[in-house]
């Protein structure tokens, strides 16, 4: 990744190969384009009346500087309505034209100027939006194409603090190089990403950033009567794992996490049609956000303690598989019967979550790619959240807002409770059709108690299936960004 900088510099004195300045919807002049207009002898946003370039958001505009600025090219980017601007938007912005300008070495902008809100929330935005954009998933294949990008160097107002804009950098690149890991962990294939590669990773990853791990192995979960991840897993030759990961920056009960880790869905004996299974090796996509967002919190260190249990299996129908009827037998003791095998991200997630109640936690987040359901009532656009206290509901879509990823809240509605009733255990695995999402929320509250408990549907949100303003077609790296904003907001609060 090319380094980023922060200066308070004016624009057209800069050196730079290119100067990204902001324009806004009319067009009118953004932070720094009256300026290098003047320099240039030009008036720039007459320049763009004659091009209809009317600075609407994903305008982009290259102008040839002739030698009247230190940059070579001038690129003016459309960002909409003035009044609209924030720090999402110049987010998307950036990471939009982040493919854009690989090919220069040095890159300038004052996109952080343009933002309506505080100024530290602009500046870590254009950055998180640098490294969001650059992201490509290389490891099977050449580059597609040379990259010169070494600096980008964010022009900042005179009348910041140069040492909180420099943290803020910090933040930026902290949090999408998080993003972009979960991302390479969630696109490497499933005959390569087993949960053993997943607890491999989170091995590496926490001694570089100095958290505790433990993984429980297929003995150790047999022993601790992990029912649920034994029994999803059974039908793999890819024996099952459990990730532990804990950060210790602050003093009380940590806030405890736990992602879905599914390498890969074949959906077991109750399998998926062959169209379903292209993008299944994406079914632990909320594990790689929770090990990501460790990372994040340990570089960042908020004063605060987290917790993490990463529960992985692999679901495939092999003859040791688990039937439909079967009945699995949980971490302390609750059953299930199991009338879908294709429902087994719940099965897994049971487990981490009764392991993590035993630990007294002050609130429990969970974030998997769980239903289909949630993807019909949502799209592809938000994720979901349904909880058993409003206000840790409203928190992390607070959170969500603020880290340009949005969610929505649906009802944790207690009226559905009797569809997952079971005649011969405690619980069963599947209810109607109608209200999966909360159907499957319902089974998983079966397993926190009374502790402060949120889930987070991530299913139409984890992958894309087209590119957009943050990336390439594949995982989206959500929602790393809102649990690391989560935990900082409680951090600070």
């Amino acid at each position: 990744m090319p380094r980023i900088d922060y200066a308070a510099a004016a624009p057209a004195k800069h050196d730079a190969d290119l100067l990204v300045l902001p324009v806004f919807e009319g067009p009118e002049a953004g932070p720094g384009v009256r300026e290098a207009g003047r320099t240039m002898g030009e008036d720039l946003v007459a320049l763009l009346r004659r091009n209809a370039v009317k600075g609407k958001r994903g305008d982009a505009f290259a102008v040839p500087t002739f030698g009247r600025l230190p940059a070579e090219t001038l690129l003016l980017v459309g960002l909409g309505k003035r009044e609209e601007v924030d720090a999402d938007r110049l987010r998307r912005a950036t990471g939009k034209i982040a493919p854009r300008i690989q090919g220069y070495g040095k890159v300038a902008t004052t996109l952080p100027q343009a933002s309506r809100g505080p100024w530290e929330d602009a500046v870590q935005a254009v950055a998180e939006g640098l490294v969001l954009g650059s992201y490509r998933f290389l490891r099977y294949k050449k580059d597609d194409g040379e990259r010169k990008l070494r600096r980008l160097t964010l022009l900042g107002s005179s009348r910041w603090d140069e040492r909180r804009a420099k943290r803020a950098v910090k933040r930026g690149e902290v949090v999408a190089e998080a993003a972009s890991w979960a991302r390479d962990l969630v696109n490497t294939p499933a005959i390569e990403a087993t949960p053993d590669f997943l607890a491999s990773e989170a091995r590496r990853m926490a001694r570089e950033v100095g958290l505790e791990v433990k993984v429980w192995t297929k003995r150790r979960l047999e022993e601790g009567g992990f029912g649920g991840i034994l029994g999803v897993g059974a039908g793999s030759a890819n024996d099952p794992r459990l990730i532990e990961l804990s950060y210790s920056g602050g003093s009380g009960k940590p806030i405890a996490l736990a992602g879905k880790g599914i390498t890969f869905d074949s959906g077991g004996l109750s399998i998926k049609d062959a169209k379903q299974m292209e993008w299944m090796k994406a079914d632990m996509s909320g594990a790689a956000a929770v090990m990501a967002a460790m990372r994040a919190i340990a570089t960042l260190k908020p004063k605060i303690n987290v917790v993490a249990a990463i529960p992985s299996a692999e679901n495939m129908p092999g003859g040791t598989a688990i039937r439909p009827g079967d009945v699995l037998r949980h971490r302390g003791g609750k059953t299930t019967e199991v009338l879908n095998t294709d429902a087994e991200g719940r099965l897994i997630l049971a487990d981490a979550l009764a392991l993590l109640a035993e630990r007294k936690p002050r609130l429990i987040l969970d974030t998997a790619t769980l239903t289909g359901a949630c993807m019909i009532a949502l799209g592809e656009q938000l994720w979901g959240v349904m909880s058993n206290d409003d206000d840790l509901a409203r928190k992390l879509l607070v959170a969500g807002k603020e880290a340009g990823e949005p969610g929505w809240q649906l009802p944790l509605w207690d009226g559905y409770r009797e569809q997952i009733s079971s005649t011969v255990a405690d619980v069963k695995n599947i209810g109607s059709r109608y209200g999966g999402a909360i159907n499957a929320a319902l089974y998983l509250s079966e397993f926190v108690g009374d502790i402060p408990w949120a889930h987070l549907d991530i299913a139409g949100v984890a992958f894309a299936q087209n590119g957009g303003d943050y990336g390439p077609k594949g995982a989206s790296g959500i929602p790393v960004r809102t649990l690391v904003r989560f935990v900082v907001n409680e951090a600070s609060a």
